[in-house]
């Protein structure tokens, strides 16, 4: 019997380059990548119309769209990872100066459920004393999984841009509007690197961000797939790190995950469950939380290893 060919989509980083231009191959299958940019819109074809057979998801995006169904499952291999203190800006007219005052304000967000967002809510609650239910969220954008029903703090803009939307008083501060170098946004963390090291030092939390998924059908039909996908992804990950470590020729997405290291320790993109059992754990209590998904789900359930 011939092997599988995998219809795949995964961004270019420097650890799923081996598995696009060859290096990295397993006996057991073929992958045959698609090419999407940006990640978003593989996690949306993912999720609505179930176009590939491996995927890269958001992890959030996968909770919820599990939580409804999609017949896809998720692999402990995780892309990518970042902390969350630098991306919640705010404008200075509002008169915000600390994380206690987002209580009452508006805050924008590209969608309720995106993975930045719930993990930035949760640390904003957990670490801040936040009460989210406080706040008005205010939605620049629409969510991968259509079916999802949002709470009734939730509201959406027709304004599709978070700077446009801090600068116009629309919002009083944002989650992940991006770089701008308006006088009038300014970050609610300054010294973001130091926050994000005080939490994972206090927590153990160093969170996810993107992760793979394999289409249910080809795990039905592949039952070694899950295990084979895993240590082939391993192999991609081994000469990256091995590069990133050198410090020589580096780009600066090995330079924010070497900044990451300084943090975490060697591996900024450790894969498998247990290392980051804690993580995921806290992760899924968020989402509950704040209503992402309706109940708590066993952490060994959500992956197929």
């Amino acid at each position: 019997m011939a092997n599988p060919t995998l219809r795949t989509a995964v961004s270019n980083y420097g650890h799923t380059k081996p598995l696009k231009d060859g290096t990295a191959v397993s006996p057991r299958f073929e992958m045959e990548h698609v090419d999407v940019t940006p990640a978003t819109s593989i996690f949306r074809r993912m999720v609505r119309n179930l176009e590939f057979d491996v995927a890269e998801m958001a992890l959030s995006t996968y909770l919820c769209a599990r939580a409804h169904g999609k017949a896809f499952t998720g692999i402990p291999v995780f892309l990518t990872r970042s902390f969350y203190h630098a991306g919640i800006t705010y404008n200075v007219k509002s008169g915000i100066k600390t994380a206690a005052d987002l209580a009452g304000r508006r805050i924008g967000v590209r969608g309720y459920t995106v993975t930045p967002g719930v993990w930035t809510r949760g640390m904003l609650q957990t670490v801040y004393g936040l009460d989210l239910n406080s706040v008005t969220w205010v939605l620049s954008g629409d969510e991968h999984v259509a079916e999802y029903q949002a709470p009734s703090n939730v509201v959406s803009s027709p304004n599709s841009d978070l700077v446009e939307m801090l600068l116009s008083g629309e919002i009083d501060a944002a989650i992940g509007a991006g770089a701008n170098d308006s006088p009038d946004i300014k970050p609610l963390f300054p010294d973001a690197q130091e926050a994000d090291a005080q939490w994972f030092k206090d927590s153990g939390i160093y969170p996810i961000s993107h992760m793979l998924v394999v289409k249910n059908q080809q795990l039905e039909d592949n039952p070694w797939l899950a295990g084979e996908l895993f240590s082939l992804c391993q192999a991609a990950k081994k000469p990256y790190l091995e590069h990133l470590h050198s410090g020589a020729d580096l780009t600066p997405a090995d330079q924010a995950l070497l900044n990451l290291a300084k943090i975490v320790g060697d591996d900024p993109i450790p894969y498998g469950l247990e290392s980051s059992r804690k993580t995921i754990e806290t992760f899924i209590r968020f989402n509950v939380d704040q209503q992402v998904i309706p109940e708590s789900v066993d952490v060994d359930a959500v992956f197929a290893l």
